[in-house]
């Protein structure tokens, strides 16, 4: 849900004066702007860490999930926290079926394709779920190489990128309502970052339930987070297991939303923070694609990026199908 952090490419190297120490915070600040929009601001991000580097790339790396957790945490205060539930409650079947069905997918295209285990698991994970964030909750009950999970955030940075500006175009194309396009977001798209920005250009009401759909669909990286480590003890032993990360701020989210709902003059101020919450939004996108590097798309490889495009289409597709009847 949460991008992950990229790894870095020039850490341990001296620092050096660029233009990127100039043009990130101030690319920064603008993308508080808000006339500045989700897609804007991570092409924004991303040509200056491509063009300049990203001289602060520590720093962004480490504000990326901060950043996140608070928007998300905002855009709560200015939801109902009974058509959350009921939004949540009708994807509940919906998302546990693409789940199933994209893991399985996932395994017979990483076989078919000569896709490492590790890999392909960690690409499969992070479709399945919430992109990178599901992609570093099982990390350490996995143990792969670092190489392994850069080439697997790598492939799901990429796409993405791509669905934040794809799929709008695409719902507009095909006649979506709000909540449809809501819906197939969180279902078909990776990270939380990219639902949101892509929900956001859609209206209030997709925004709405594309952040309630993700996040109840998020909840699930705990039950799988131990569905494997079960799965590794059986297979590789029980030594140097971790414990899996947990997305504690959905239930900051859901308190915030019980406590404008509840509390009805709370209403006027939580609308506010939610609009704040939208540009925190704008602004996590443009340090993601400050992180974007050379190196990193070098990694991911051809396999491993058909494997993701393919396993991403495939569900894209099945999710609409459904929805749309």
């Amino acid at each position: 849900m949460i991008p992950h952090p990229l790894p870095s490419p020039s850490m341990g190297r001296p620092e050096r004066w660029s233009a990127g120490h100039l043009l990130v915070p101030l690319g920064a600040a603008l993308s508080l702007l808000p006339f500045i929009s989700t897609g804007v601001a991570l092409v924004a991000g991303g040509l200056v860490a491509l063009t300049m580097g990203n001289p602060y790339g520590e720093r962004t790396r480490r504000a990326m999930p901060l950043l996140l957790s608070v928007a998300v945490v905002g855009l709560g205060a200015g939801m109902d926290l009974r058509g959350v539930a009921r939004v949540g409650a009708q994807g509940l079947l919906v998302t546990l079926a693409s789940i199933s069905v994209c893991l399985l997918l996932g395994t017979v295209l990483a076989r078919t394709l000569g896709v490492s285990r590790r890999v392909g698991l960690l690409i499969s994970v992070g479709t399945a779920i919430c992109g990178g964030s599901a992609i570093a909750a099982v990390v350490p009950v996995l143990r792969p190489k670092e190489q392994e999970v850069s080439v697997a955030l790598g492939t799901v940075f990429l796409l993405n990128a791509v669905a934040l500006f794809a799929f709008p175009a695409a719902g507009h194309a095909l006649g979506l309502d709000a909540g449809q396009f809501g819906r197939w977001c969180a279902l078909a798209i990776h990270d939380t970052s990219s639902v949101v920005g892509a929900a956001m250009q859609y209206g209030p009401e997709a925004l709405e339930v594309a952040t309630t759909v993700k996040l109840a669909r998020a909840l699930w990286i705990a039950p799988l987070a131990l569905a494997l480590e079960a799965w590794q003890r059986r297979t590789s032993g029980p030594e140097n297991l971790g414990k899996a990360n947990k997305p504690w701020f959905i239930l900051g989210f859901v308190m915030a939303s019980a406590l404008v709902t509840w509390v009805p003059p709370l209403q006027a101020t939580g609308h506010t923070v939610a609009a704040v919450s939208k540009q925190l939004l704008v602004l996590t996108l443009f340090l993601l694609g400050t992180n974007l590097s050379r190196s990193t798309l070098s990694a991911v490889g051809v396999r491993p990026l058909v494997m993701g495009l393919i396993l991403w289409g495939s569900m894209a597709g099945l999710s609409l199908g459904v929805l749309q009847k």
